[in-house]
Protein backbone atom coordinates (compact mmCIF):
# COMPACT_ATOMS: atom_id res chain seq x y z
CA UNK A 1 0.00 0.00 0.00
CA UNK A 2 1.90 3.03 -1.34
CA UNK A 3 1.70 6.23 -2.66
CA UNK A 4 0.02 5.94 -6.19
CA UNK A 5 0.97 8.23 -8.90
CA UNK A 6 -1.27 10.70 -10.69
CA UNK A 7 -2.55 7.99 -13.03
CA UNK A 8 -3.94 6.31 -9.43
CA UNK A 9 -6.91 7.32 -7.80
CA UNK A 10 -4.72 8.26 -4.67
CA UNK A 11 -3.03 12.19 -5.44
CA UNK A 12 0.60 12.65 -4.45
CA UNK A 13 1.10 14.85 -1.53
CA UNK A 14 3.87 15.83 -2.90
CA UNK A 15 4.98 19.33 -1.35
CA UNK A 16 5.84 21.81 -4.09
CA UNK A 17 5.75 25.66 -2.77
CA UNK A 18 7.80 27.70 -0.16
CA UNK A 19 7.33 29.88 2.40
CA UNK A 20 10.00 32.01 3.64
CA UNK A 21 9.74 34.24 6.78
CA UNK A 22 12.35 36.15 8.80
CA UNK A 23 12.21 36.11 12.38
CA UNK A 24 14.67 36.82 15.43
CA UNK A 25 17.76 33.87 15.38
CA UNK A 26 17.01 33.27 19.42
CA UNK A 27 13.24 32.74 18.83
CA UNK A 28 14.10 30.06 15.42
CA UNK A 29 16.07 28.14 17.82
CA UNK A 30 14.29 27.93 20.60
CA UNK A 31 11.45 26.66 18.80
CA UNK A 32 13.39 24.00 16.63
CA UNK A 33 15.02 22.92 20.13
CA UNK A 34 11.22 22.60 21.00
CA UNK A 35 10.14 20.51 18.12
CA UNK A 36 13.33 18.43 18.81
CA UNK A 37 12.32 17.73 22.49
CA UNK A 38 8.79 17.33 21.30
CA UNK A 39 9.89 14.63 18.20
CA UNK A 40 8.70 16.83 15.62
CA UNK A 41 9.90 19.30 12.63
CA UNK A 42 9.43 22.88 12.42
CA UNK A 43 8.17 22.53 9.27
CA UNK A 44 5.72 19.97 10.65
CA UNK A 45 4.75 21.70 13.21
CA UNK A 46 4.23 25.41 10.72
CA UNK A 47 2.29 23.02 8.24
CA UNK A 48 -0.04 22.00 11.08
CA UNK A 49 -0.79 25.23 12.43
CA UNK A 50 -1.19 26.34 8.49
CA UNK A 51 -3.92 23.87 8.32
CA UNK A 52 -5.55 24.59 11.67
CA UNK A 53 -5.26 28.32 11.59
CA UNK A 54 -7.77 27.79 7.85
CA UNK A 55 -9.60 25.55 9.57
CA UNK A 56 -10.67 27.63 11.73
CA UNK A 57 -11.22 30.89 9.24
CA UNK A 58 -13.43 29.08 7.33
CA UNK A 59 -15.48 27.77 10.23
CA UNK A 60 -15.82 31.44 11.00
CA UNK A 61 -16.76 32.44 7.65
Amino acid sequence: MGKKDKDGDKKSKKKDSQLILRLDKAERDAFIARCKDLDTSAAREIRRFIREFMAEADAKG
